[in-house]
């Protein structure tokens, strides 16, 4: 897959935009699950190490617990992913809290394999109550995250952050984010979706809300939803709908999860029922 500049990325993006027609990114925790988002029209596909944790059969969350080296991880699943795509823009799920690398140098270690930017996953923007504040007290917070964003803008890759608040989404604006992500919380919904959650209706004010304040700090920044309630794509219209500016939906279990649970289901039972 040629490298897509920053600058070419965002000239797609905004022409989707400029178009009416929503951007939408995909989670690819397979080269099967890149390979067909692709030619579904996807504009960004991102590689993250909770997607190898959500193909296996485990929850999304798992991403966020001491199973594996997240980092290490979408480096692995690189080999798999990147060759597969063709012509789409695909971004490095980063956690931007490793205190084992040297973060700068990873960056470009990704850049140089071929990924055209990032998205701060595993992210403690995830993590609430006293676990997240002490995290935050010792060194390993959502300035991190930022700090990691900053200088993914400053090697020239298109960055896409995960934001949880208005704060969150000024200080990724200010750190140069280019694609801002609302996280609504754990996808709900299918055989591993949350039950804890947001409305829909909760879900459209608080994406408003975060759009609003980043706009206030760039007013060229794109901005998708994501996650929670907005499972499907009747949910992303929703929020379309009941929201202002809001340029498209991103979605992991959404699209590469959701789908495939039934699929594979349906096509087991119908080889099930046939007579001898």
């Amino acid at each position: 897959m040629p490298y897509i500049s920053r600058d070419e990325s965002l000239r797609r993006l905004r022409e989707q935009a400029a178009k009416n027609s929503p951007i939408i990114g995909a989670g690819a925790g397979t080269g099967i699950s890149a390979k067909f988002a692709e030619q579904g029209g996807v504009d960004i596909i991102i590689i993250y190490n909770s997607g190898r944790y959500r193909m296996a059969g485990r929850g999304s969350l798992a991403g966020l617990l001491p199973y594996g080296d997240a980092n290490a991880i979408v480096v692995e699943m690189a080999s798999e992913v990147l060759p597969v795509v063709k012509d789409t823009p695909v971004l490095a799920g980063v956690c931007g809290t490793d205190p084992f690398r040297l973060m700068p140098t990873f960056l470009r270690q990704l850049k140089d394999m071929g990924f055209d930017g990032v998205q701060n996953f595993p992210t403690v923007g995830l993590i609430d109550g006293v676990y997240r504040t002490n995290l935050e007290e010792t060194g390993m917070g959502y300035n991190l995250e930022i700090d990691m964003i900053r200088e993914a803008h400053q090697l020239d890759m298109l960055t896409c952050p995960y934001v949880f608040n208005t704060a969150d989404a000024k200080a990724m604006a200010e750190a140069g984010a280019d694609v801002l992500v609302p996280h609504m919380g754990l996808t709900t919904k299918g055989s591993i979706g949350a039950e804890t959650n947001l409305t829909l209706e909760e879900s459209a004010k608080r994406v408003q809300a975060m759009h609003d304040a980043a706009k206030e700090v760039n007013p060229d920044i794109l901005v998708l939803c994501h996650g929670g309630p907005i499972a499907e794509p009747e949910d992303a219209q929703y929020i379309f709908e009941h929201t202002t500016g809001i340029a498209g939906f991103f979605g992991a279990s959404s699209i590469e999860r959701l789908p495939v649970e039934p699929a594979i289901k349906d096509q087991a039972h119908r080889f099930k029922i046939l007579k001898l």
